[in-house]
């Protein structure tokens, strides 16, 4: 017999006082509550463009500001969780829905965020006019681009791979699609999908930071947070504000890990298909706060009751259903008139796209689109050497070490998801007090929060590489150089791909808001493709962004399918081999 709220005094049974874990967790969650209850009223409010809030660069405003940004993350988060289940779920389930979404999911990785907020912002005002619920969708839809793409790419990939014995057992069951999906699919899914969740909130710091303070034409919308507290910093030219909104950042993004990032990772690691016992557990002190509150212990009893029965319930189609769709055409001509609505539907929109840009557009705006898309990426492939070249020996020489691994890569993470343009302003004063060429070292800037996906990648390939074939070059003296050609660099390279392809993609992004620089009312522009649509997206010239938009995407879009994606299934093929 288990007694979960007694225990024994005296041979009695008597009720379990509550203790000091029982009161911590129960203030934890109640505090938790509330401020997501005022940050989310804060949303809700009145919004006029002309009249809106000035933002006040005392640090006491700080922590509210904090807290709408924060918000805007956990809101975009959530969104692209319900993305990720129903889309990369038809994807995955259907051939023909395959065909479609699957490409579609490939471009929309590829197109630059910040280029269509200018479009979104517009949308979403005009939506919910004189609500600030318009503006803050646009911010949260932002930050919902650089996280859903991603993570429907797992969650896809998981579905896709799930071990044929498991399908198979559940099905022996008769388990239906419904009670398949919460009790096999999903959870196999899921430290996977935590783990690139992770990654995507990383991007996500960055685009909510910039999508607080942006100017469309003549309308300039700041949304209270640690985006807009800069913006207001760097027109005050502060550079003391500047530095506490980044000691605000920087507790933020370390409180997002310790309170829900590290107890998902932790309890998402019993979903974990493996042979043997990992080596070492994941541990969080907040998830263990919660399993040892016994108050937490009951209530978290009853919503896992609801969930189970829920995930149990047996959803089947209904009778009626089933026999009416027992007949249908033949999958060949299913299948013509499917590609033949894709084809007639992607020719109506090029047509549509060229006839309206044929009448603004010329053909000398295509030329400087095309000449600034070629210096930015000539930029973008540089800076991708250099961080190659320094980060793979670094990532190779702390991946060998496991203590120092585990010290490193936590830093490195970090790193990765605190938003870099914070660090502009700083980077523009040393330019201006130096009287640096903005051309040369504004590129820096493009790179500053994406190198890290390079480092922290090849620490995990090089953690990854069993140590028999370390011991084996060791024991038959390998020279140094066939070391890293034969053994090193073959084991750590789908590692940097992974990684080398994200910073690729963050570093053109960033250009949007790095190529063109300010403080106060000094102004430096590095010329390229970013600050092409930076500059049209301050006059409002929407036909010059959507060109510069598409100038950008098919650069990317190039780059991956010539570049990366050689590479990337390069590298899977030797994986496979080995």
């Amino acid at each position: 017999m288990e007694h979960h709220a007694e225990v024994v005094r005296g041979g009695v049974w008597q009720p379990r006082v509550a203790g000091g874990r029982d009161l911590a967790a129960v203030l934890l969650v109640l505090g938790i509550v509330v401020l997501l209850g005022v940050g989310a009223r804060q949303m809700l409010g009145p919004f006029v463009a002309e009249h809106q809030p000035a933002i006040s660069l005392s640090p006491l405003a700080l922590p509210l500001y904090t807290l709408r940004t924060i918000m805007r993350m956990l809101a975009a988060l959530v969104a692209s969780l319900i993305f990720t289940f129903t889309y990369a779920t038809l994807a995955a389930k259907s051939r023909r829905a395959e065909t479609l979404l699957i490409p579609i999911l490939d471009v929309l990785q590829s197109v630059p965020i910040l280029g269509y907020l200018s479009f979104t912002v517009v949308f979403f005002v005009s939506l919910f006019p004189g609500r600030e619920l318009g503006p803050e969708l646009a911010a949260i839809f932002a930050v919902f681009t650089s996280q859903a793409w991603n993570m429907a790419f797992s969650f896809y990939q998981s579905l896709r791979t799930i071990p044929s014995d498991l399908d198979e057992a559940s099905r022996s069951f008769r388990a239906s699609a419904w009670q398949r999906f919460w009790r096999l699919e999903v959870p196999f899914a899921m430290p996977a999908l935590i783990w690139n969740m992770m990654m995507s909130m990383s991007g996500g710091w960055f685009f909510v930071v910039a999508s607080e303070a942006i100017s469309v034409g003549d309308v300039k919308i700041t949304l209270p947070g640690v985006g807009s507290y800069v913006a207001r910093a760097i027109e005050q030219r502060d550079l003391g504000a500047v530095g506490w909104a980044i000691l605000a950042m920087t507790i933020a993004i370390l409180l997002y890990d310790q309170l829900l990032f590290r107890p998902l990772v932790a309890w998402a690691d019993k979903f974990r298909v493996e042979q043997s016992a990992a080596e070492i557990v994941p541990r969080s002190f907040v998830l263990a706060l919660f399993r040892r509150s016994e108050l937490i212990a009951r209530f978290n009893a009853r919503l896992a009751g609801g969930l189970h029965r829920a995930a149990r319930a047996p959803l089947v189609v209904p009778r009626s259903l089933r026999l009416a769709g027992r007949w249908s055409p033949p999958a060949r001509i299913v299948d013509r008139v499917w590609y033949g609505l894709i084809v007639v539907a992607t020719a109506s929109i090029v047509w549509a796209v060229l006839r309206d840009a044929g009448s603004v557009l010329s053909w000398r705006d295509l030329r400087i689109a095309a000449s600034n898309g070629a210096l930015t990426l000539l930029r973008v492939a540089v800076l991708i050497v250099i961080a190659s070249a320094i980060w793979v020996p670094i990532g190779v020489f702390v991946g060998l070490r496991p203590k120092l691994t585990a010290i490193i890569q936590p830093i490195a993470q970090f790193l990765a998801a605190f938003p870099a343009n914070l660090l502009f302003p700083v980077a523009v004063v040393l330019i201006v007090r130096f009287d640096l060429s903005p051309a040369i070292w504004l590129t820096p800037l493009m790179i500053l929060g994406t190198q890290w996906y390079i480092l922290f990648n090849v620490i995990a390939g090089a953690s990854a590489i069993p140590s028999d074939f370390r011991e084996a070059a060791a024991s038959f003296r390998v020279h140094r150089l066939r070391w890293w050609r034969d053994i090193m660099l073959p084991g750590v390279f789908p590692y940097y791909v992974t990684g080398a392809i994200t910073a690729s993609g963050g570093s053109w992004n960033a250009s949007i808001v790095s190529e063109i620089v300010s403080w106060g009312p000094t102004r430096l522009n590095g010329h390229g493709l970013g600050a092409y649509i930076a500059e049209m997206t301050e006059a409002g010239d929407f036909p010059r962004i959507a060109l510069g938009i598409a100038v950008m995407s098919m650069l990317v879009i190039a780059a991956n399918r010539l570049l990366w994606r050689p590479l990337y299934l390069f590298a899977e093929r030797r994986t496979r081999l080995d």
